[in-house]
């Protein structure tokens, strides 16, 4: 039982309730925009790409953790950090590889778990 008294609840909460916000957007603009799937997801990890280039997103990561880092945007906000990065490593040709190098687990997961997702589940297309 000590381990239940090392567990950070309010870091636990923060992450429950930031992780939680950003899916209550999303959810949002499904249910009342005629925006698809993928437009919602391009739209989030764009928005973390510009809140972590300008530096916002690290914020919000160090109050939340997982529960920022996890969603599109963290994944968007890790793409910028590691273009960043791989400019100042490596000059024009970081800004088109330092992202993918930062986001290659990411991606990986994404690509293997969205595959298996796929044999499972029956898409619909959304009515306009």
């Amino acid at each position: 039982m000590d381990f239940l008294q090392s567990i950070d609840w309010m870091q636990i909460l923060r992450c429950f309730a930031v992780g939680g916000l950003i899916c209550v957007i999303g959810q949002i603009l499904i249910d009342k925009t005629k925006l698809t799937p993928a437009r919602i997801l391009v739209t989030f990890v764009t928005t973390g790409v510009i809140l972590g280039a300008l530096g916002i997103y690290q914020y919000i990561i160090d109050f939340a953790g997982c529960g920022a880092t996890v969603p599109l945007t963290g994944f968007g906000a890790n793409l910028a950090k590691g273009t960043i990065e791989g400019v100042k490593n490596n000059g024009l040709l970081g800004a088109f590889v330092g992202g993918v190098k930062a986001s290659a687990g990411g991606i990986a997961a994404a690509v293997c778990f969205g595959y298996i997702a796929s044999l499972i589940a029956k898409p619909k297309i959304k009515k306009q």
